[in-house]
């Protein structure tokens, strides 16, 4: 054997050894039911195929994304109290400026400023804009009052009706099954994230959500998204159902140890419940993680002073 050829063997083990260690390092961290598994096999064939071109193209992609869109955050400032602290959903930007104004003409009993704006957020997407739209039921002005009263029952009783075949249809356990669930899911959240519902209708509704995402759980876990445990655990939190959403956050972190939606869930949890330790090693976790914390986050974070 020439030194040629036994340089090129000595970079096929190398380069195998590369591969299998990358393989081995990803299912020892994230588990063997970790969603992003396939493209953990789809890399270390690519490796195994494309010797030093491979793992040197990975490693150039991961380098590029740590140089420039990683970003460390300082997270020293943050201390725990529960006094300033309202555990709340935040409005999206468009829902929270159609309320404002409501709000307002219901104080000053502007009753033409409070008809027009009413009718604008119906011109809107009426699912999202419920929670402003409900504001308008104390209104001084029988018109509005009636015509808001109207809008939500039609809305709701929609809500109802669509949410019982959803959840019939995913519970026939058919072939589709795992879409209706999803469906079911996302289609819940518009609505029950705005509370519009009396305090046993939204948790009859967030039981059958967390059905949909147990049964994904169970039986079709990679179609449980990270968002669904997310919405799951922000409504188990405002309904007080604490042991539940702690099992949620555990799920979540099974599936998903490397989303920033899992630490979140675990803050929210931790805080709420006031476990001033178990909070604060899970933020040193997300420190030491390379995780990208954005804006919405650290301002949850920050709230906690």
């Amino acid at each position: 054997m020439t030194i040629s050829e036994q340089v090129f063997l000595l970079i096929l083990i190398l380069n195998t050894l590369v591969a299998i260690g990358y393989l081995v390092c990803c299912t020892v961290r994230h588990g063997t039911k970790a969603p992003r598994r396939k493209e953990y096999w789809i890399k270390t064939a690519v490796m195994i195929l494309c010797p030093l071109i491979g793992p040197a193209f990975f490693l150039f992609v991961w380098l590029i994304y740590y140089l420039l869109f990683h970003q460390d955050v300082d997270l020293e400032d943050v201390v725990f109290s529960k006094e300033r602290v309202e555990t709340h959903l935040k409005a999206d930007e468009e829902q929270e400026g159609n309320m404002v104004p409501i709000e307002e003409a219901l104080v000053v009993c502007d009753k033409d400023n409070l008809r027009t704006l009413v009718m604008n957020v119906v011109r809107g997407d009426v699912e999202k804009s419920l929670s402003s739209i409900a504001l308008a039921l104390n209104s001084e002005d029988s018109e509005t009052s009636h015509y808001a009263a109207t809008m939500l029952r039609d809305v709701l009783n929609e809500f109802r009706q669509q949410v019982q075949e959803l959840y019939i249809a995913m519970n026939r356990n058919e072939k589709g099954w795992d879409e209706y669930a999803c469906l079911l899911v996302e289609y819940m959240q518009k609505i029950l994230s705005q509370e519009v519902f009396q305090e046993t209708e939204q948790e009859e509704f967030i039981d059958m959500m967390e059905q949909a995402c147990l049964l994904l759980y169970e039986q079709m876990y990679y179609r449980l998204k990270p968002k669904y445990i997310q919405w799951l655990c922000d409504l188990l939190l405002r309904a007080h159902k604490y042991d539940q959403m702690k099992k949620w956050c555990d799920r979540s972190r099974d599936l998903y140890p490397d989303e920033l939606s899992t630490y979140v869930c675990y803050l929210k949890y931790y805080f709420t419940v006031e476990k001033k330790k178990e909070f604060f090693e899970e933020l040193d976790r997300l420190k030491k993680s390379n995780i990208v914390i954005d804006r919405e986050t650290l301002e949850l974070i920050r709230t906690f002073t």
